[in-house]
């Protein structure tokens, strides 16, 4: 009865290399993907306004639709970011194809210069492939000083193409929703706060 011959250890050592080295190169590959799905998926939602996304705009189209929809305005803060937050007004009439600027007042309560980032979106979720914004405070990081106080101003306009839209037809009023959240740059301040003891 003939055994078969062991592998060569050079032989095995070569296989094992190569599984290692398989293995290595599919989890810097997942890794690499987990870095490029928040930039891709946020590519992703402001190109469809998929989950409600609003537009960037440069200019407001030349024709005025027909339709007259109800924006609210609504602001919110994340927990601790020390600051008051709230729309000019509760809410606008927009008529499709027409330039409409609302502002926000936003106020830092605390006696440091704090910064923050705004998430946003539109509420229902259908409505953000018409909605487009030509100037907004939420495309950039905000730095407010001590007590400050600013006026922040968004100008936005519908799409009079959403009037084609059948998920639209009736839909009498949009949400666009602001939260604010904390920069990482008041991560530590906001640590060392917290771990002071309370007397």
């Amino acid at each position: 009865m003939s055994q078969t011959p062991a592998p060569a250890p050079r032989s095995k050592a070569r296989r094992q290399g190569v599984v290692a080295f398989g293995v290595l190169g599919a989890a810097l590959l997942m890794l690499g993907a987990s870095f490029a799905a928040v930039p891709l998926y946020r590519l992703f939602c402001q190109a469809t306004g998929y989950g409600g996304t609003p537009q960037v705009a440069k200019s407001a189209p030349d024709l005025r639709g027909e339709r007259t929809l109800t924006v609210h305005l609504d602001a919110n803060i994340a927990p601790g970011l020390p600051w008051r937050f709230e729309p000019e007004a509760s809410s606008v009439k927009a008529r499709t194809g027409e330039t409409v600027t609302v502002f926000y007042k936003l106020t830092n309560l605390s006696d440091e210069p704090t910064a923050g980032t705004a998430m946003y979106n539109v509420s229902p979720d259908a409505a953000g492939v018409w909605f487009n914004k030509i100037a907004c405070f939420c495309f950039e990081e905000l730095k407010v000083g001590p007590r400050e106080s600013l006026d922040l101003p968004v100008v936005f306009f519908l799409d009079p193409q959403l009037e084609k839209d059948e998920t639209m037809q009736k839909i009498e009023a949009v949400t666009l929703s602001y939260t604010f959240f904390g920069a990482k740059q008041n991560a530590p301040k906001a640590a060392a706060a917290a771990a002071q003891p309370k007397l």
